[in-house]
């Protein structure tokens, strides 16, 4: 067996709210790719997810702040001066600045410079996620050292990077993928081609079996209407929305929220529930592990995302939470927005209403709420949606094959992407 192995970029590792780069770095080992994991940033997180610990790849840490680690980034720099394409860098370097003339550029170039250095001999490739800052760290240690390097863009890295940082990382990534047809519009239209498409899915084999889900409609005290929303408490979530709806349902309407996730909008979203009176009904739970995620779902009636545009545009991509609900057939609320409606068909998957609506949200709360039979439709119908075009199968194929070609593993590309189902429309 080759000794080649890939270098994987991150900002964070590792995260509990990137379940989706967890389970891709644990199928990528499981067709035999050998990793190493260098991040950016140490975890924040308390917890960590199964699967994090079923990953063999060790995690290597860049000096988050410079002056953190001051002797690393100075033996990253004398190093370079023996590189011959120092000069190219310098080069490439003066022009970003010049264009985004900020600390954190700075900061970038130190840990690509700590990182050219420290990447073991064996490294064939380097690939990325997210076309933001990650990028550049691993665009520039790949310049340096003469590698080729690729990317995996997602959403905040697809929206919110100027035209022409993301058309020049377009033009000299060797490849990329992204995870929706909304985001590949968006990188197609600076640089045709130069991304495919590759939903994230599901490992469907890490999930129970649905259980069957309760006729609650609310009408009865005891038994109020169980509702649950995960995902990181920031602007593009909508949780603002959602505390607005409900405050507006009738009096009549027994309902309880449990919310996942932590954020930056934790305190905001506290006073917003105290001020509209709910404090009673909505419970904040913190960020959890996808155990806890995943027995929350089975105890639910109806699970809520009213994701919509950020200031600043940022923006979601498919929330991989969309198919971990449809894994447990819970019904399904929620925008009709960037991803969203490549997973969801309105009526058919889910109900999908317009973003930033909290009055239009509250009508189909109502409805949802009042009609237990047809959420169990919905939640079977997603599942069906989920089993038939969402695994992770056919995403993990095609960035299996084209990593094992541009490490040197595998001279067939195409032999990987002809075995690939059409992807989900």
């Amino acid at each position: 067996m080759s000794a080649k192995r890939v270098a994987v970029v991150l900002k964070g590792y590792p995260r509990l709210s990137e379940t989706f780069i967890a389970q891709e770095l644990l199928a990528l080992e499981r067709r035999g790719l050998s990793l190493e994991i260098w991040s950016l940033r140490r975890p924040t997180d308390r917890a960590r997810h199964p699967m994090h610990g079923q990953i063999r790849a060790e995690a290597a840490y860049l000096p988050e702040y410079l002056r953190d680690a001051p002797l690393r980034v100075l033996r990253g720099l004398g190093a370079a001066f023996r590189r011959r394409n120092l000069p190219a860098l310098l080069a490439l370097f003066a022009r970003d600045f010049r264009r985004d003339p900020t600390a954190s550029r700075l900061r970038r170039l130190g840990q690509a410079l700590v990182l050219a250095r420290e990447l073991p001999a064996d490294i064939a490739h380097i690939h990325v996620h997210f076309l933001h800052t990650p990028a550049s760290v691993a665009r520039y240690a790949a310049l340096l050292t003469a590698r080729r390097w690729s990317f995996s863009a997602h959403a905040k890295d697809i929206w919110t990077t100027p035209d022409w940082e993301l058309t020049e990382k377009l033009r000299d990534a060797a490849w990329g993928v992204t995870c929706t047809r909304d985001g590949l519009a968006r990188l197609d239209a600076l640089a045709p081609g130069r991304t495919l498409l590759a939903y994230h899915g599901l490992d469907l084999s890490r999930f129970p079996i649905p259980p069957p889900h309760e006729t609650r409609d609310g009408t009865d005290p005891a038994r109020p209407l169980r509702l649950l929303c995960v995902g990181r408490l920031v602007a593009k979530k909508g949780h603002d929305d959602l505390i607005d709806a409900l405050a507006t349902l009738p009096p009549g309407l027994h309902w309880q929220l449990d919310l996942i996730g932590g954020g930056e909008l934790r305190a905001a979203l506290e006073a917003r529930v105290g001020t509209c009176g709910l404090a009673e009904r909505i419970r904040f739970r913190g960020a959890l592990a996808q155990p806890a995620v995943i027995e929350a779902m089975r105890a639910a009636d109806l699970f809520v995302l009213p994701t919509k545009p950020a200031p600043g545009g940022d923006r979601d991509g498919l929330p991989n939470v969309l198919m971990e609900a449809a894994s447990q057939a819970l019904p399904i609320l929620a925008t009709a927005f960037a991803g969203t409606p490549e997973f969801i068909t309105d009526g058919t998957h889910g109900v999908l209403v317009p973003p930033g609506d909290p009055a239009v949200l509250a009508a189909a709360l109502i409805r949802l709420a009042d009609d237990p039979g047809l959420r169990r439709r919905l939640g079977e119908a997603a599942r069906a949606r989920l089993v038939r075009d969402f695994s992770e199968e056919a995403a993990i194929a095609l960035i299996a094959g084209r990593l094992r070609a541009s490490a040197g593993l595998s001279s067939d590309v195409a032999a990987h992407e002809s075995e690939l189902p059409a992807c989900a429309s």
